[in-house]
């Protein structure tokens, strides 16, 4: 056995590997020629035509600058599902290696489970292809820097499916918030609160249908035989393929949060919670709270299953509390409440019926006053999101530009959200060592910073990564 085999490279190991290799560069530069004309059209591969596959198959193949023209997916009939939305052309594959290796592709949507993302984005970068890629943008903290390494190495546009930077009510949001008009940002809140009880059911482990190829599904998880609840879609609620709610739809708040105030790894993070109710299969929390310190402002991530307070889910409802007034913000659009201006004295005079002689008193002051002017837009279509994301991937395509949702910066918005379950999962808080680039003082915790990739994706890392 080579002595080499299931180890891992370092960043130092990594950093070694060096310049591009002659036969990248000149797949780069083909690339670049292809599709180096304003009009002319990039072709798009698929890999996953899941829930979120399909959304973004119907955005690129609505734009006229884009063609969707090959797909690879584990799931025959999503295949099949995936060339009646396009046409009967669309090439089709089990194995997206194939997809990658397809020369007339110039770039690919990566929509597969989240164990998948940082390996098929570094191949599809190696393979001279540009990439789009779901969110989060990697099971755990170390694949975040192998992928900006391999994509810089082979000058990839790589744009991460948040596609809310794209939507133009929360680019005026950032902009609104930026130029104070909450005041300083004291803390941010992000709720989702649902109820699904019982859950999703505890079926029994047993053989795959014949037209699902489960061990590409797999892929560098660990093997496990197959289980309904394992495959499609409910793949997120279990540490081997995702992170739960956290990753999910925690990672699209805190992307929202760090995007616009430029935010790197956090100081700490505190998260407490775990699987309580819901009577089913799965692993990750049905009830989670996470508080994340950053430096000048903390953030609340909250996340029921179970309860949704009230009857009405809430997900994806978040909150900017600033020292002027509250901002709302969601795909709908934004609404900014002020709080009153008060005179402290005031404030504190009307303490239960007021104060005895010594204490403070009322003093006359004007009714009505505000620290900030109340606003509301509601001009947000989520549909529009995704396409307008798409638009901006092709165009960086061309332009070779940094896309709205970048590696480097989505990066720390998925290394924040492993930490908040890190967190949870050792029952420690979690304190992050910038110089280091590592969990200060908890080796046991640092340890789960990187996995093993199970044979052979342990060796296709190996190859992308030199």
């Amino acid at each position: 056995m080579n002595e080499n085999q299931g180890r891992y490279p370092t960043r130092r190991d990594f950093i070694k590997t060096g310049m591009v290799a002659a036969g990248a560069t000149a797949v780069t530069a083909q690339s670049y020629a292809r599709i180096s004309g304003a009009n002319e059209r990039v072709n798009v591969g698929i890999l996953g035509f899941g829930l979120i596959g399909r959304i973004h198959t119907r955005s690129f193949h609505g734009l006229k600058e884009a063609r969707v023209t090959a797909v690879a997916e584990t799931f025959q009939p999503r295949a099949d599902a995936c060339r009646d939305l396009v046409g009967g052309d669309l090439k089709q594959y089990r194995d997206f290696r194939k997809l990658l290796a397809d020369k007339d592709v110039d770039a690919v949507v990566v929509a597969t489970p989240d164990h998948w993302h940082a390996l098929q984005t570094m191949m599809a970068c190696a393979a001279g292809k540009d990439v789009y890629v779901e969110k989060p943008l990697h099971l755990f903290v170390r694949e975040g820097e192998w992928m900006q390494e391999v994509a810089r190495k082979h000058r990839r546009v790589v744009q991460v499916g948040t596609q809310q930077r794209s939507a133009p009510h929360y680019q005026q949001a950032k902009e609104l918030l930026l130029q104070g008009a909450l005041g300083e940002v004291a803390s941010v809140q992000c709720d989702f609160f649902r109820n699904v009880m019982p859950g999703i059911g505890t079926p029994p482990d047993g053989e795959p249908p014949a037209e699902l190829d489960w061990e590409m599904l797999l892929g560098p998880a660990p093997a496990r035989r197959y289980n309904p609840n394992r495959g499609i879609y409910h793949f997120r609620w279990f540490w081997d393929t995702a992170g739960g709610q956290m990753t999910n739809l925690g990672h699209h708040s805190l992307d929202i949060v760090h995007w616009i105030f430029g935010l790197g790894a956090p100081k700490a993070v505190s998260s407490a919670g775990g699987r309580f109710f819901l009577k089913d299969n799965g692993e990750t929390p049905d009830l989670q709270n996470a508080l994340i310190e950053y430096d000048k402002f903390t953030a609340v991530v909250q996340f029921r299953e179970a309860s949704a307070g009230g009857g009405a889910s809430s997900m994806g409802s978040l909150t900017f509390l600033g020292t002027k007034g509250t901002m709302t913000l969601n795909r709908s659009g934004f609404e900014i409440l002020p709080d009153k201006k008060v005179a402290p004295t005031n404030t504190f005079a009307a303490i239960i019926g007021g104060h005895p002689v010594g204490g403070p008193q009322p003093i006359p002051e004007p009714k009505g006053q505000t620290w900030c002017d109340s606003r509301q837009d509601r001009s947000g279509n989520a549909d529009q999101q995704y396409i307008l994301h798409a638009q901006n991937f092709i165009d960086c395509i061309k332009s070779r530009k940094t896309p709205a949702s970048d590696l480097a910066s989505s990066h720390w918005v998925s290394t924040t959200c492993h930490l908040a379950n890190l967190s949870l999962r050792t029952g420690r808080k979690i304190t992050w060592n910038p110089a280091a680039n590592d969990i200060a003082g908890d080796p046991g915790a640092s340890a789960m910073l990187v996995r093993a990739y199970r044979a052979p994706w342990d060796r296709e890392l190996q190859a992308v990564l030199g």
